[in-house]
């Protein structure tokens, strides 16, 4: 590893086209003049990757990764490193825990591609040396690759990949093979890595040579990287001594190979290369087979190798450097090797065979193949067909196995330089080899059929060593060397003309006959053909020349003879010359000679395919053009008559000239060749605005916001005016959505026109309102930002906003969350120090951040969380210690750390086991084995073990022939079976033995004690060392059981008491034991009971349990000892004459229950049809009410507004406030003195008010009166109203009043329970903030909330008129408050009647809307609202003081009232007319005229909700009145009646179906609802000062006072403002306005008032099936109401203090500005006083002359 001080090294990237010059012999080293160089960072570069796909190249380095082009165009960069580590530490890296760790650098160990799943793109994964080898997962696509698809931060221990050490190597493959197990993943798709690293001496060092590695799926607590262990690994024995150099991984067949070099552990102990197979879909390394392979000459050690083909069949060309003596260390002689894969696989499978069926010694009796790696295995001699039907071995099968025969090669080509890397190509049937070696030079290599090779040429590429990985690119023409170069496998195309062709020596090259040029011989048209490819490493090709040709100008057309000269000979031939490429610029004529050994002549004669005007009628060619039909020709004539002939026939002219472009890399851009003009596609790729305000100004895109839909195009195509700027950012994801106070983890934010480049959104995002610092390297133009969290100070809720410039910030939908995660306890609190136990760690807000964020420590050893973590808890497994005693427990959210107060983790000594008795139990199992020790308590997990592998496979009887032993008896072999153990004592435990199956034969037995294992064989004894071993059980049903007597109970069987003792067996009897006496080898007896037992089912069988073996030895009979006595006849009579009284009473039972069951089935039939009655009727009205719901809600917006807004003067507005309930104030009474006194009080009052003016007087004399019992609340109220009208004129004075008092009741409360003050008026002084709040927010009613009140107000009224309403019940259809609905189904009718208003001199007809239901009361208040709409309630007349007149034509007046004679009497019960008693029609023309007092008949005024009628004459004659519905039914119902009123029973018996009606009015109300909240709580206008005032004063007392707990503020800040000032005027608007609100206006605003009481609240809303319905009504909108409450309170808080100046200007400005209550205020401040006299006499009891 190299220190962190290292320098940066630069790596050239020449792009060289190199070959040597024909002059030149073959072995001649050459470099190319024309050389360009790219500089790049990250030397030694270590890995090198081609995406086949996409010709992408993935380089990695030191600190460094990148991405270039087939062209070595470097693409993306991404930094990986240096970063503080160490190889000591284990991950995360803490500097205080961790004294060794440095700034390291970061090697590439390795680079590979994830093939994608479906349409999901593939992934890269790259592993580095730091953090113990951790791997990552990034994006392969184009710009991309810096981004990261999976990452951990807090590694668990099976995570470490590759090896901490850059010398130590690591090579990797991605298999995929089916997920038979899991079942998961897409389509059963198991993808994996087998990964092979050598062995490091620091870090963990329990990490096998290979091991398999989970890919994909990732399914939570699965990891990914993960070596889990139901995948396989290589165990070794020693990991130091089987220290493998891993030089390749690779793929072929369905096999994994790896080719590594090692010490030879089992013979001479000397290096050697080995090449070892598994199979793909074998996860437990059954099939794991090696073989060293030998390459004659001394060459031992591997330093590259290459996959490829050789001679048409695949081949491992293996580069090998001859060791320095008995060292790994290589020398300069070197040379190639080929091994063919057919011979390798068949040394492998023979070293199987040998080693499954012959014991690992061949024909001979020489050994072939032995168990390596020091395991407890061995080869066997199992049938002959084990390898064929176990083909990847099995668990019966002996592994790892190992060949002692080599295969052998004889070197290719040998080097004195050391050869570092290979590769190869096929070209034309040929094998060619391209070795790197030491020096930085490229050798190529032909490679013969016969495995000889010949160098034929060098390339110099750099003057560091090439590294081993060596590939060739897509087209198979260059060779990309990992000193960043890219070297062409040939340069044919060099060669101008055959000589120089064919002296070159080039496999690659040969000359092309036919087309006259030197090429491959894949680019030979005819190369197929006999010697139309002239091969340049043939000597005896020869070139041939032609002297002339005679005509050498002719159309391709016309057939002509040709006549062709070579030397002294000539021969004539006559041919039509046809066109050899569609679209060439040339054309080739061929020419055969016929001459033995003589090469095919031809003379190169070219004809052009015309495409373009010029280059048409300018060519040497006789082509005319034809510039309608746009045709190069060479006729004299057009398909359209115009021509433009030849410039040789004639002067040529073109009309135009034309483009020919293709399309380059970069995305809409086409680059064009003559002449040289770049296109720019503007809608390719560009989505939104940013992206297309992102591309290069040079193409001119710009965002149009056209129609039909905003797009990217070309500046001059855009029809309207392009955006000078992007629309908002939009957001459409955020994760995770939450984060610790602390902050430092990633926040990823998803959208749209996120920004065009990254210092865009520099300081532009806020999370929560903290600000977030976003992250270069995870910025995608306008589509993603990746943000630090930074803390926030205090827990906080909001949405993530992201600005880019001067437009509007972007607003997430999802809120984040600023949480305070915190640790409760754990359990349990101790374990072994060797760790395994799971930890319990309970807590609050656990899921804060991401789960990759959460990192768990005991002390500084991490603890691996084990399981899916919750937000109360998570559940980690404990790490080894080095040391006992307690530790603290620590859990990382990303920088955020919490510990468990005030507890700690003991570790303790691991349980140490000195005895287990008995060793020895049946194979069933469940015999107790009773272990002793220490520290057995400590473990939380005991598990007892049985490791088990098969016996050897038998054959089956001939008649089955050979097969083997079942599927079933095969699926038992190399398993492991398990069960719990109980912890009695910290000394002992029991452990049941498991059950196993008897084919096969225990390996071992041991005790897993959490990560403690403890093998039997090692428990130490007095006699020796103990072991479990397993015996057959032979217990047999014999024995004396048809027939049992108290003494005999005695089966019988074999080797009883083998593995049991008599204490242990347990015989059972029906539901008693039989008493096991004696058991001996043969025979076990028992002692059945005396009496015979209850049985427990249909016989009394002999179960035996001996552990868990269950022998049925059959049933078991009591003989009998006596027969029974004769009856007595006297009993005999008896008996019968009973029976024949039981007869006669069970028969007229029978008669009875006959009888009654007809009844009953009469009465269920009836039952029945009432019942389908009522559901019919129910269904019904459900439909009629849902139809109503969905189609009443409406927008009143038009309907509810008004001329003008009826304020309340403030003087009226303060006595409803101050005197709540009082028809006159007191304030409007006059001072009544005789005038013999008038004076004295006068002068007393004013020394009165004088004091008045002293604090310390009037905190006294507050709480002198306070302390009287008999100052009721009453009397405080009056008093505190009657003190600030005194003050009025004084508010700042009174405001220090007030908060003197308030002072004290603080220090009164937060001695008892703090959050229980200003919950009610219980003092002078809560009475007085009352007033103050009132006096302060007069100037808020009026200029801001009292509109949305009002229309509130208006709306209400609006739709309970609109549904009938009861007069005597105060019950509506239309309302909010469910125990004011009309739960019945009312019939009505809506009509309009012409109403005449007297305007001036003229009559005006007014349409006024009632309902044919309505009392005359009700539809006269209904006209007063219409035609005095708008007006003061108090300035229009009252409607008791109208009369109703009907009139019907010029004569027909009839004046209606709620009763007259004509009203309907049933029984008890006198109904109110309404017009439909009157029959009124729609259209009826009315009016109302001023009531005489001589008008005949009693009307009587009902006003809503009024139980009784404003005369009770009624009442005193017995006669109950009603309107809509009656409060109880008459039970004297007339017959004709009965029918229907049973109908309204029935659908009185379901009245929540009329539940609907109160979701109507809520959508209806709602946009009222929301505008009163918005007005109060929104605080984009400054919030009004007094409020600001007061809840800094309250903050100042919770600070002063050291309450730290926000929900106390936030509970007295309710209390104060929302619960004693809102809430009074949203349950009484006529405090504020001049209306009415009657009963069912009141009750519906009850039921909002509530909600907003709700939302005040702290506490969490929760709902079910049994809350009241009107808190149902508002569940979900509640929350949403929480959010304004407390962002009102967090502004406020958040504001700038110092607001106290600012409310003493305010309140001076009040005691100025307000008008004064009396017309003489000196009058007015001694009526005041009096006031305050009086109240003073009568706590004294004395009136007091001054």
């Amino acid at each position: 590893m190299l220190a962190s001080s290292a320098p940066p090294s630069l790596l050239f990237l020449p792009l060289l086209l190199l070959l040597p010059p024909p002059s030149l012999p073959a072995d001649v080293v050459t470099s190319d003049p024309s050389v360009r160089w790219v500089e790049i960072e990250g030397a030694p570069l270590a890995h090198l990757l081609l995406d086949w796909d996409s010709g992408v190249l993935y380089v990695g380095g030191v600190d460094h990764l990148y991405q270039l082009t087939s062209d070595l165009e470097v693409v993306s960069h991404v930094r990986t490193g240096p970063h503080l580590d160490s190889p000591d530490c284990l991950p995360p890296i803490v500097a205080q825990d961790c004294p060794s760790a440095t700034q390291t650098h970061n090697h590439n160990k390795l680079l590979l591609l994830e093939a994608g799943q479906g349409a999901e793109s593939g992934s890269l994964i790259i592993c580095g040396s730091l953090y113990q080898g951790i791997c990552d997962k990034r994006y392969v696509y184009l710009k991309e690759s810096a981004l990261l698809i999976y990452q951990t931060s807090n590694p668990v221990d099976t995570q470490y990949v590759a090896a901490n050490d850059p010398r130590v190597s690591t090579v990797a493959v991605v298999i995929t093979t089916e997920n038979k197990q899991e079942g998961g993943g897409a389509g059963g798709i198991l993808r994996l890595m087998l990964v092979g690293r050598g062995y490091t001496s620091k870090g963990p060092g329990d990490i096998p040579p290979i091991t398999t590695r989970r890919l994909y799926p990732v399914v939570p607590p699965r990891r990914a990287f993960s070596q889990e262990e139901e995948l396989g690994k290589l165990v070794v024995g020693s990991y130091s001594e089987y220290n493998n150099h891993f030089v390749k991984a690779i793929t072929h067949d369905k096999h994994a190979y790896f080719l590594f070099s090692r010490r030879d552990m089992w013979h001479k102990k000397e290096y050697r290369t080995y090449a070892s197979r598994l199979c793909v879909s074998d996860r437990s390394f059954y099939s794991y087979v090696e073989v060293p392979l030998l390459c004659r000459g001394g060459y031992n050690l591997a330093q590259g190798a290459w996959l490829g083909n050789h001679s048409g069949e695949p081949a491992l060309f293996v580069v090998m450097a001859a060791g320095q003596a008995s060292t790994p260390v290589a020398t300069s002689r070197s040379a190639l090797c080929v091994y063919k894969m057919a011979d390798l696989d068949a040394m492998l499978r023979r070293a199987q065979e040998v080693c499954y069926t012959e014991g690992g010694r061949g024909s001979s009796g020489q050994e072939e193949a032995y168990i390596e790696y020091a395991v407890s295995s061995k080869c066997l001699k199992l049938p002959k067909v084990s390898l064929t039907d176990y083909p990847c071995g099995g668990e019966h099968t002996p592994n790892p196995i190992a060949s002692a025969v080599p295969l052998p090669a004889t070197p290719t080509y040998t080097s004195d330089t050391q050869l570092t890397a290979v590769t190869t190509a096929t070209e034309a049937g040929h094998t060619i080899a391209f070795l790197g070696d030491r020096t930085g030079k490229l050798h190529k290599v032909l490679v013969r059929s016969d495995s000889s090779g010949d160098r034929y040429g060098s390339v110099s590429v750099d003057a560091t060593a090439i590294s081993a990985d060596l590939l060739l690119d897509q087209e198979q023409e260059h060779v990309y060397v990992l000193t960043s170069s890219r070297v062409p496998v040939s340069s044919c195309e060099r060669q101008t003309d055959c000589q120089s062709c064919l002296t070159i020596r080039d496999p690659y090259c040969g000359w092309c006959v036919l087309e006259g040029r030197c090429s491959r011989k894949h680019e030979c048209q005819r190369h197929t053909e006999p010697n139309h490819w002239l091969w340049s490493f043939e000597p005896t090709n020869q070139c041939v020349t032609v002297q002339s040709l005679q005509p050498a100008n002719q159309s391709r057309d016309e057939p002509t003879q040709v006549e062709t000269h070579r030397n002294t000979k000539k021969r004539i031939y006559k041919m039509k010359i046809m066109m050899m490429m569609m679209m060439m610029m040339v054309m080739m004529m061929m020419m055969m000679m016929m001459m033995m050994l003589m090469m095919m002549m031809m003379m190169l004669m070219v004809l052009l395919l015309c495409s373009r005007c010029l280059s048409c009628v300018d060519s040497v060619w006789r082509c005319n053009w034809c510039p309608l039909d746009q045709l190069c020709t060479h006729n004299h004539s057009c398909p359209n008559q115009h021509i433009i002939f030849n410039q040789r026939v004639r002067t040529a002219v073109c009309p135009s000239v034309c483009f020919a472009c293709v399309m380059s890399d970069f995305i809409g851009l086409y680059s064009c060749l003559s002449p040289p003009v770049q296109l720019y596609d503007c809608s390719a790729g560009q989505s939104d605005c940013s992206q297309c305000r992102a591309v290069p100004e040079e193409y001119g895109c710009v965002w149009c916001p056209g129609s039909p839909a905003p797009s990217c195009v070309y500046n001059q195509s855009c029809s309207s005016a392009p955006a000078d700027t992007c629309p908002p950012p939009q957001i459409t994801q955020v994760l995770p959505v939450s984060g610790p106070l602390e902050g430092g983890v990633l926040v990823t934010i998803t959208g749209s026109n996120l920004g065009m480049r990254y210092q865009d959104v520099v300081g532009g995002v806020t999370v929560a309102g903290v600000q977030c610092e976003p992250q270069p390297e995870g910025y995608q133009i306008s589509t993603r930002v990746v943000c630090e969290l930074q803390p926030s100070g205090k827990q906080r809720k909001g949405p993530v906003l992201v600005s880019v410039g001067n437009s509007l910030p972007g607003r997430s939908t999802q809120d984040f969350t600023y949480q305070d995660p915190q640790l409760l306890d754990l359990v349990p609190d101790k374990g072994p120090v060797s760790g395994g136990t799971r930890l319990t760690i309970r807590g609050r807000q656990l899921l804060t951040g991401q789960t990759t964020d959460l990192r768990a420590f005991l002390g500084r050893q991490p603890c691996y969380i084990v399981e899916e973590v919750n937000d109360t808890q998570l559940v980690c497994q404990t790490g080894s210690s080095n040391h006992t005693g307690d530790v603290m427990i620590r859990v990382f959210f990303g920088k955020a750390e919490r510990i468990v107060p005030d507890v700690a983790f003991r570790y303790l000594d691991d349980p140490v086991i000195t005895d287990a008795t008995p060793s020895e139990s049946f194979y069933a199992g469940g015999r107790i084995v009773m272990v002793t020790g220490r520290n057995l308590d400590v473990v939380q997990q005991p598990i007892i073990a049985v490791w088990v592998e098969p016996l050897e496979v038998q054959r089956v009887k001939r008649r089955k022939r050979l097969a083997l032993l079942t599927a079933k008896q095969q699926l038992v072999f190399n398993s492991t079976m398990t069960t719990r153990c109980s912890v009695e004592s910290s000394s002992q435990m029991t452990c049941p033995t498991p059950s196993v199956s008897p084919e096969v034969k225990v390996k071992g037995v041991w005790f897993q004690l959490d990560n403690v294992r403890v093998h039997y064989e090692t428990i130490k004894v007095p006699t020796g060392p103990r072991s479990l071993t397993r015996v057959p059980e032979t217990v047999v049903p014999v024995g004396c059981i048809t027939s049992v007597t108290v003494s005999c109970g005695v089966p019988q069987g074999q080797d009883l008491t083998r593995a049991m003792t008599r204490q242990e067996v347990r015989a059972r009897l029906g539901d008693q034991e039989c008493e096991v006496k004696t058991l001996d080898n043969t025979h076990l007896y028992c002692e059945p009971p005396e009496t015979q037992p209850m049985s427990e089912d249909d016989g009394n069988e002999l179960p035996v349990l001996m552990g868990n073996l269950e022998v049925d030895l059959g049933l078991v009979q009591y003989d009998s000892d006596s027969l029974l006595s004769p009856v007595p006849l006297a009993a005999q009579i008896g008996l019968g004459a009973g029976a024949a009284v039981i007869i006669l009473s069970v028969l007229v039972i029978i008669l009875m229950y006959r009888r009654k069951s007809k009844q009953a089935l009469r009465d269920y039939k009836k039952v029945l049809l009432q019942l389908e009655t009522l559901e019919i009727n129910v269904g019904d009205q459900c439909r009629k009410e849902f139809t109503d719901l969905m189609t009443e809600m409406m927008d009143l917006s038009s309907d509810v507004g008004g001329p003008g807004l009826p304020l309340l003067d403030y003087r009226t507005y303060a006595e409803r406030v101050f005197f709540p309930g009082q028809q006159v104030a007191p304030l409007s009474r006059q001072l009544d003195l005789p005038d013999s006194r008038r004076q004295t009080v006068e002068q007393g009052l004013q020394q009165l008010n004088n004091l008045l003016n002293n604090r310390l007087f009037l905190t006294r004399f507050i709480h002198t009166l306070e302390a009287q019992q008999g100052f009721s609340q009453r009397d405080r109220g009056y008093v505190a109203s009657l003190l600030t009208m005194a003050l009025h004129d004084k508010l700042e004075y009174f405001t220090e009043v007030m908060k003197t008092l308030l002072q004290d009741l603080v220090q009164q409360y937060v001695a008892k329970n703090p959050k229980l003050m200003l919950r009610r008026t219980e003092t002078v002084v809560e009475k007085m903030l009352t007033n103050w709040m009132s006096i302060c927010l007069y100037s808020f009613l009026k200029d801001v909330a009292g509109e949305p009140l009002y229309m509130l107000y208006r709306a209400i009224k609006y739709q309970v008129d609109k549904g009938p309403v009861d007069v005597v019940t105060g019950k509506a259809k239309r309302t909010l408050n469910d125990s004011h609905l009309l739960r019945e189904d009312i019939d009505y009718s809506s009509m309009t009647l012409t109403v005449l208003v007297k305007n001036g001199v003229e009559v005006q007809p007014c349409p006024v809307k009632v309902l044919d239901t309505d009392t005359i009361t009700q539809v006269k208040d209904k006209i007063l609202d219409q035609v005095y709409r708008g007006a003061p309630f108090s300035q229009r007349p009252s409607a008791d003081s109208l009369d109703l007149e009907w009139r019907s034509g010029q004569a027909g007046h009839l004046t209606l009232s709620d009763d007259d004679v004509t009203a309907v009497v049933q029984g008890r019960w006198k109904r109110l007319n309404t017009l439909q008693h009157y029959k009124v029609p729609d259209g009826a023309t009315v009016a109302l005229i001023p009531r005489s007092q001589s008008s005949g008949g009693v009307n009587q005024v009902f006003q809503t909700g009024e139980k009784t009628p404003m005369l009770e004459g009624e009442e005193e004659e017995g006669l109950r009145l009603w309107h809509l519905v009656k409060s109880s039914e008459d039970p004297e119902i007339p017959k004709h009646r009965k029918s229907s009123m049973r109908e309204r029973e029935r659908a009185k018996a379901i009245p929540e179906i009329y539940l609907t009606r109160l979701l109507s009015m809520k959508g209806t109300l709602q946009k009222f609802v929301d505008d009163v909240f918005v007005a109060i709580l929104s605080t984009k206008r400054p919030p009004p000062i007094a409020v600001r005032f007061f809840f800094d004063f309250l903050d100042d007392m919770a600070e002063k006072h050291g309450i730290d707990d926000p929900e106390t503020v936030h509970i007295w800040k309710t209390n104060s403002l929302p619960l004693r000032f809102w809430v009074n005027i949203l349950k009484n608007p006529q405090f504020v306005l001049d209306v009415q609100v009657t009963d069912s206006i009141d009750a519906v605003l009850s039921v909002i008032a509530q909600t907003f009481i709700d939302s005040c609240t702290t506490s969490e809303h929760k709902v079910g099936r049994d809350s009241p319905v009107n808190k149902l009504l508002y569940a979900r909108e509640i929350p949403r109401y929480k959010q304004l409450v407390e962002r009102y309170y967090s502004d406020i808080h958040s504001a700038a203090s110092g607001c106290y100046q600012e409310m003493n200007s305010t309140l001076t400005e009040l005691s100025g500005i307000i008008m004064s209550l009396e017309e003489d205020s000196s009058g007015q401040k001694m009526q005041l006083a009096y006031r305050l006299q009086q109240v003073a006499a009568l706590v004294e009891n004395k009136v007091t002359d001054l």
